[in-house]
C-alpha cells in the first residue's frame, strides 16, 4: 500500500502544481526527479539521462514537427479559408446551414493538421465573421466550431496519438487508421444534432441556388486537402509508410500544390517553420519529463502497486471504464489535454493492459476524453480559442451554453465505443503490414 499511497500523492502533488500554474513540463520533470532520487539517489540520474537520449532520438516522435509543418502549410497558404467556402456551397442549404459547413471543415482541416486548437482556431477565423454577418445565433456557432476543431486530434494524423503511441510502445499507424472510423462518426452525430436542433427551431437555411456545375466548380478548393489526406492515410494503410514517412510525404504533397499556386516564399516558409519549431519544442519537452516521470515511477515500483491496488477491487471492464470517463472528465475540468495524456497514461496504461483491454481501442478512448477536456470548463482550451477569434465583445458564456450538446454526444459515443469497440478496431485490423 505504500506504493499506492506515494503514487496516489505525487498525483495529487502534479495536478496542485499545475494548478498554480507551473508548465507541466516543469511539474513532471521536478516530481520524476524528486522521486527517482528518494528511492535511488545519484543512480536514478544516470538512467534518466539515458532514457531522456533515447527518447529524443526516437523515430516515431520525428513524425510530430512534420505534421505541425503540415498543418501550418495548410493554414498559411489559404488552403483552409478556400476550403470553408467549398463546403459552404454544398452544406449552405441543409437545416443549419454553415453550422455544417463549421464541423465538415472542421473534419477536413483536422484530417490534414493534426492538432484541434489549430483547427478551431483556423477555422473559426475564416467562419464567424460570415456566420455573424448571416445572423446565426453565436452560442450554436461557437459551439459547433468548439466541438468541431475537437476532431483535430481524433481524425488522423493526431499528434496526440503520436504521443500515446510512443509512450506505450503502440503502433502509430495502427492509430492512426482506428481513430478514422470514431472522427468520422463523431463529426457525422455533430451534424445530425445540428440538423434536428436546427429544424426544431425553425431556423431558416441559405437562398442561394446553384447549378450542379457551379457547385462542382467551387469545389475545386476541395481536392488539395483531400488529395493530402488521401495520401497519408493511404500509404499508412497499405503499409508503405511509417507515420514518419507518410508525414514526410503529405508535407511534400502541400508544398507541391504550394508551387502550383505560385504561393511559395521564403516569408511563408519561414513563418511555418518558425512556428512549428516552437509548437515541437512544447511538445517535445513534455514528452520528454513525462518519460522521466514514467521511469521513476517504473523502478519505484509505484506503477505495479497501483495496478495491483486497482485489479484488487475486481472490477469488469465495463465498470472500469465508465470509472475512467469519470475520472478523465473531472480532470478535464482543470487541465488541458496533452498534460492529462502524459500524466495518466503511465498510472492508466498498466491497469489497463492487466485488464487485457486493447491498447489500440485504449488509445482511441483515450484521446475521446481528451477531446472533451478540450470543450469543458473552465479550463477547456477549445473554449478560449474559439472566444478569442470571435468578431464581438460577448462573454464565454456563449461558448459554454454552445458546447454542452456536444459534450453530451462526446459521452454518448464513448459509451458507443465501450460497447461496441469494433467501431475502433476493425478498420486497423485489415491494415496491410500491420
Amino acid at each position: 500500500m505504500s506504493g499506492v499511497a506515494a503514487g496516489l500523492i505525487g498525483f495529487v502533488a502534479m495536478v496542485v502544481l499545475m494548478l498554480v500554474s507551473l508548465p507541466i513540463a516543469s511539474v513532471m520533470l521536478l516530481l520524476g526527479l524528486v522521486g527517482g532520487m528518494l528511492a535511488f539517489s545519484d543512480a536514478f540520474l544516470n538512467s534518466g539521462a539515458s532514457v531522456l537520449w533515447g527518447t529524443m532520438s526516437e523515430n516515431n516522435l520525428t513524425a510530430i514537427p512534420l505534421f505541425v509543418l503540415l498543418g501550418e502549410l495548410l493554414l498559411r497558404s489559404g488552403m483552409a479559408d478556400r476550403m470553408y467556402v467549398a463546403f459552404a456551397v454544398w452544406m449552405g442549404r441543409l437545416p443549419g446551414g454553415l453550422l455544417h459547413t463549421n464541423i465538415g471543415c472542421c473534419a477536413l482541416f483536422a484530417a490534414t493538421s493534426g492538432s484541434s486548437v489549430a483547427t478551431a482556431a483556423t477555422i473559426g477565423t475564416v467562419a464567424l465573421p460570415s456566420l455573424r454577418r448571416q445572423g446565426y445565433p453565436m452560442p450554436a456557432a461557437l459551439g459547433s466550431l468548439a466541438a468541431g476543431g475537437t476532431l483535430g486530434i481524433m481524425i488522423p494524423p493526431s499528434v496526440n496519438m503520436i504521443i500515446y503511441g510512443s509512450m506505450t510502445n503502440t503502433s502509430i499507424g495502427k492509430l492512426f487508421i482506428a481513430g478514422l472510423v470514431p472522427g468520422l462518426t463523431l463529426a457525422g452525430l455533430f451534424m445530425v444534432w445540428i440538423y434536428v436542433s436546427s429544424r426544431a427551431a425553425g431556423h431558416a437555411t441559405s437562398q442561394i441556388q446553384l447549378s450542379w456545375s457551379d457547385r462542382i466548380r467551387a469545389s475545386r478548393p476541395l481536392i488539395e486537402p483531400m488529395t493530402i489526406f488521401t495520401t497519408v492515410i493511404g500509404s499508412l494503410y497499405l503499409g508503405i509508410a511509417t507515420a514518419t514517412e507518410s508525414a514526410a510525404i503529405g508535407v511534400m504533397v502541400a508544398l507541391a500544390f504550394i508551387i502550383g499556386q505560385r504561393k511559395l516564399s521564403w516569408s511563408l516558409l519561414q513563418a511555418c517553420f518558425s512556428a512549428s519549431a516552437r509548437t515541437t519544442g512544447m511538445v517535445l519537452l513534455i514528452v520528454a519529463a513525462a518519460f522521466m516521470l514514467n521511469l521513476a515511477l517504473s523502478l519505484s515500483g509505484t506503477g505495479e502497486a497501483l495496478t495491483r491496488w486497482i485489479t484488487s477491487f475486481g472490477l469488469s471492464n465495463f465498470a472500469l471504464l465508465l470509472s475512467l470517463i469519470v475520472f478523465y472528465l473531472l480532470l478535464g475540468m482543470f487541465m488541458d489535454t496533452l498534460s492529462m495524456m502524459v500524466a495518466t497514461i503511465p498510472l492508466v496504461f498498466p491497469v489497463i493492459t492487466a485488464n487485457q483491454i486493447d491498447p489500440i481501442w485504449f488509445g482511441v478512448f483515450i484521446v475521446l476524453m481528451c477531446e472533451l477536456g478540450l470543450i469543458t470548463p473552465p479550463v477547456g482550451m477549445n473554449l478560449f480559442v474559439v472566444q478569442g477569434v470571435r468578431p464581438d465583445d460577448g462573454k464565454i458564456q456563449d461558448v459554454i451554453r454552445g458546447v454542452i450538446p456536444y459534450a453530451a454526444i462526446m459521452l454518448l459515443f464513448a459509451l458507443i465505443l465501450i460497447l461496441f469497440p469494433a467501431v475502433a478496431t476493425w478498420l486497423p485490423e485489415m491494415m496491410r503490414g500491420a
